[in-house]
């Protein structure tokens, strides 16, 4: 397998800016593709990592060609518009570039001689589940534009499998942790730092949504083990990555960083307009990836963020600044004329 050559989309987004470095220091030659939205913000630097980060290209993956991946074994892709609020702005672009920008990269990584397609799907195609547990053969309902292109990526992707160009497509839960890129815009996330910052959480639901949740490590540690299995494990295979251990209702991560973050306040409230809810099984990644486990849980990954929190100082200008949320920072790039309304640098 190796020297395998990996490119990977998305090197300097929240995940992104992880699964590099651990690629290299497994022993991947591994060359980064980014856009560039979220450069704006680094919440801390790992000295122990200086000089394991990838060469990033700077590039929109909507112009990549095939003649540009020619080199490389394999790929794994990040770069989408991510999340369902960002995704549901502008829902055409969201389009443009997460189905059609997506399926055209994978034409190019086949048409190239790439022989593996690692995609960053998503749980939340599962939508509105039912309170059964949520199987990769379980009917999708996708309630967002988001949840949508990762249905659509999944069938169009999936059916360009051959001999020679094995697609896989991880549909991770809903990430958690610490990352240079940090996010704040998910949930655990989210409500560490309301913790932090301002000694309360008050939720505006009513807390019973479930969610599945997993480290963003343990995310790539799914892509890497994919990487790794022999072609038959994975070739045109869907895995839910995450832990039957980790479906969680909102309240109880809720409650869960309340217990990390001593003296805060935790309320719930009654709004029950966003109806997405899902529990998910996660049986089949075992039993395909037999190496991979989950190193990570909510109660540990809310304690990771404090101490985070407490050895940078992070005030509230940090926590809330716009490059740590996606939609504020794509809204901040359209009103200053950086990117134009089909999300592309303007000169």
């Amino acid at each position: 397998m190796f020297p395998m050559r990996v490119l990977v989309t998305g090197t300097d987004g929240y995940i992104g800016s992880l699964l590099g470095p651990l690629l290299l220091r497994a022993g991947f030659d591994v060359v980064g593709l980014d856009a560039g939205f979220y450069r704006d913000g680094v919440l801390y630097t790992n000295p122990i990592e200086q000089g394991m980060f990838p060469q990033t290209l700077a590039r929109d993956l909507r112009s990549v060609t095939s003649a540009d991946l020619r080199g490389f074994d394999a790929m794994v892709h990040l770069a989408e518009l991510s999340n369902d609020p960002l995704g549901e702005t502008n829902p055409q672009v969201t389009y443009e570039i997460n189905h059609l920008g997506s399926v055209a990269l994978a034409e190019a990584a086949r048409d190239a001689g790439l022989r593996r397609f690692v995609y960053a799907s998503s749980c939340s195609v599962y939508g509105a589940g039912s309170s059964d547990f949520m199987t990769e053969e379980s009917p999708v309902n996708p309630q967002t534009a988001y949840a949508r292109c990762k249905t659509m990526v999944e069938r169009d992707v999936g059916a360009l499998a051959s001999g020679g160009f094995s697609p896989t497509f991880l549909r991770n839960a809903t990430a958690f942790g610490t990352s240079p890129r940090m996010r704040f815009d998910i949930v655990l996330n989210n409500l560490a730092g309301l913790a932090w910052t301002t000694r309360r959480i008050a939720m505006t639901s009513d807390g019973t949504p479930w969610r599945p949740l997993v480290h963003a490590l343990d995310i790539c540690q799914a892509v890497l083990q994919v990487l790794k299995a022999p072609v038959e494990a994975i070739h045109g295979e869907i895995f839910n990555v995450g832990d039957n251990s980790q479906n969680y209702r909102v309240g109880e991560i809720a409650r869960i960083v309340g217990e990390v973050f001593p003296g805060c306040e935790v309320s719930l409230g009654t709004d029950t307009a966003d109806n997405r809810s899902y529990r998910v099984s996660f049986d089949k990644i075992h039993r395909h990836l037999p190496a991979f486990h989950c190193d990570w849980n909510a109660h540990s990954g809310a304690e990771q963020l404090r101490k985070l929190f407490e050895r940078i100082a992070m005030p509230r200008e940090i926590f809330e600044f716009r490059a740590f949320t996606r939609l504020k920072q794509i809204r901040h790039l359209l009103e200053t004329g950086q990117i134009n309304d089909h999300y592309f640098w303007q000169p």
